[in-house]
């Protein structure tokens, strides 16, 4: 903007004298012939880088005119230059200075000395003003920090606040499954007496003489003892998994081999019955909690075994091999990655499960894992659907991960990622 500069003077022809001489400089100018006209228009306009002011008006002398300039303290910062054809002496001249002016200028005009004094003033003008627009725009930065530091420490209480619920409602969690796997334990523990005693009576009834009861009659105890069969299955695999879930998470090293080959005993009678083969390729030692690793498999080769093919010899293999895996944010694995990924890795040992059974469909891979979910029903396929909800408790308690991959009328295969190094307890406290 150009710098403007208020002229003062009672007679035409000075005020327009003092223009030409300032005007090719590019400065505009607000002229007045009194003072009280100045004072005037300082009411509405002071945005002045200087006020060159005569001496000598009427009324109102360029002095007393100052004074009353600069009681106004908006007023203060513009400099006035003070025009005279007289040389009132010195105390004449303190009392210029007195009243505000920063100096003097004789007349006649020396046309060089008013521009140059002008262009100090005006050039002082614009430095006042870059420097309040700075000082300005700083306050502006200033508040706008202040509103962002505001808004983070609102955000960060919020996140305590929500951390603090979290960590809340997880404890509130943990401690309702443990009290509904205790009911579960208990229940299904409580259930055991009763349920032994109609088998048991059931089974008498049907060993005694037939003419005891009718076809009919015998025929609905036989069903009596094959869903209190079923049922007893389903409350031992409830208290497995119950006993699972308050399972403490002790580690050390397994010998996958020898817990496998000990499971394989134990299915001896299946495998035998099946026609099966299995085929063990070496394992590893891996860091597990012992106890859980029997169940684990036990679980998984009895449903290689359970769901063949008619008419095709079931065929299990069992093999091992070792990967190095991404880990998102969350803990969950993203696929197979190389020691240069940004995320995570970490090295799990990979055991197979492998079979030629019924496969499914690959679109309930995941569902497979829930709790009482079963693809076939019983007069199909026996089971309770909780095996495989069991298999993946265990891993996840391992801090590991189970998938499964399968195609209808060719198999299934079962894959049990386990960490290579015992993981490392989880602290819980609240998040900064």
């Amino acid at each position: 903007m150009q710098p403007k500069i208020m002229l003062v003077d009672d007679r035409e022809d000075n005020l327009l004298s003092i223009e030409s001489v300032l005007e090719p400089d590019g400065y505009r100018f607000v002229k007045a012939s009194s003072g009280r006209q100045v004072l005037k228009i300082l009411l509405s306009d002071f945005d002045f880088a200087l006020i060159l002011m005569d001496v000598q008006m009427p009324n109102l002398n360029g002095f007393d005119t100052a004074s009353l300039i600069y009681e106004r303290e908006r007023l203060r910062h513009i400099p006035i230059i003070f025009i005279t054809a007289n040389n009132y002496g010195e105390e004449n001249i303190f009392k210029g200075y007195r009243a505000g002016a920063v100096d003097y200028i004789y007349k006649p005009v020396n046309p060089d000395l008013l521009r140059a004094k002008v262009s100090v003033f005006v050039e002082l003008y614009r430095k006042n003003q870059r420097l309040v627009a700075q000082e300005q725009k700083l306050v502006a930065i200033n508040r706008n920090l202040e509103l962002e530091i505001n808004e983070r420490k609102a955000s960060e209480e919020k996140v305590t606040e929500l951390n603090r619920q979290l960590l809340e409602n997880i404890a509130r969690l943990e401690s309702a499954n443990k009290d509904l796997d205790l009911f579960a334990f208990m229940a299904s523990h409580d259930l055991q007496a009763p349920l032994r005693k109609i088998r048991m009576f059931s089974d008498r009834l049907l060993a005694g003489p037939e003419e005891s009861f009718s076809k009919e009659g015998r025929l609905y105890l036989s069903r009596i003892r094959e869903v209190s069969g079923r049922m007893q299955n389903l409350i031992n695999d409830i208290l497995r998994f119950s006993k699972i879930s308050v399972e403490k998470e002790s580690f050390e090293t397994v010998d996958m081999d020898s817990v496998i080959k000990e499971v394989l005993s134990e299915l001896e009678g299946m495998i035998r019955e099946k026609d099966a083969e299995v085929i063990l390729d070496p394992l590893p030692v891996l860091p597990a909690n012992t106890v859980l690793m029997g169940p684990l498999f036990s679980n998984l080769i009895s449903n290689a075994l359970k769901y063949t093919r008619k008419g095709v010899r079931p065929q299990v293999r069992i093999r091992y091999e070792e990967v190095q895996v991404t880990t998102g944010s969350n803990g969950t694995a993203n696929g197979s990655g190389g020691p240069g990924g940004r995320e995570p890795v970490t090295g799990y040992g990979r055991i197979y499960v492998e079979d030629n059974g019924i496969g499914f469909d690959q679109k309930y891979a995941e569902q497979i894992f829930d709790m009482f979910r079963r693809l076939h029903s019983n007069m199909e396929y026996e089971g309770t659907g909780i095996g495989l909800a069991l298999c993946k408790k265990i891993v996840e308690m391992h801090k590991g991960f189970i998938s499964a991959l399968g195609r209808p009328g060719e198999g299934a295969v079962f894959i049990v990622s386990l960490p290579l190094r015992a993981p490392v307890p989880v602290v819980k406290e609240m998040l900064p």
